[in-house]
């Protein structure tokens, strides 16, 4: 199944997913306390996203400051930006998958299993230097240069 079909799904599936649970809970608590917990939702998790994100721009700076790449860090700020969009979206779905990326041990465990399961190896796949070359290790390229000037 490639990505634009997922997508396509996922664009179909959760509108539905959220109307069918709007309908549920209000039925159970009545339209107005739906509409404020939908509402109150939003306002606790564009809160709780501000802290979030000001503790990572913190922990970006200290490894800054240490001399460090921030790799983990700026994959985390990815992270809490699809979070923030989910968050914001009324219903009930999409706010939970939202409160659980602010989670952070859930988040570093999500960024964790996707870089894993979708970033390429080094040296890439099959070519050389790759998995299937047999090498194990760095590879030193040899040759010459030559710069010719205009």
């Amino acid at each position: 199944m490639n990505p634009f079909s997922i997508l396509l799904i996922l664009f179909l599936l959760i509108p539905l997913v959220e109307i069918y649970l709007l309908i549920k809970v209000g039925a159970v608590i009545g339209a107005l306390p739906t509409v404020f917990m939908v509402v109150f939702t939003a306002v606790l998790g564009a809160w709780l996203l501000r802290l979030q994100g000001f503790a990572t721009m913190n922990r970006v700076r200290r490894t800054l400051e240490q001399g460090g790449i921030p790799a983990m860090e700026m994959m985390e700020g990815a992270v809490l930006l699809v979070a923030g969009a989910l968050l914001l979206t009324p219903g009930f779905f999409t706010d939970a998958i939202g409160f659980l990326c602010l989670i952070p041990s859930l988040r570093r465990a999500l960024i964790r299993w996707m870089m894993g399961r979708f970033m390429m190896p080094p040296g890439g796949f099959g070519g050389p230097g790759g998995p299937s070359s047999g090498s194990h290790g760095p590879r030193t390229l040899e040759g010459e240069y030559r710069r010719e000037d205009d």
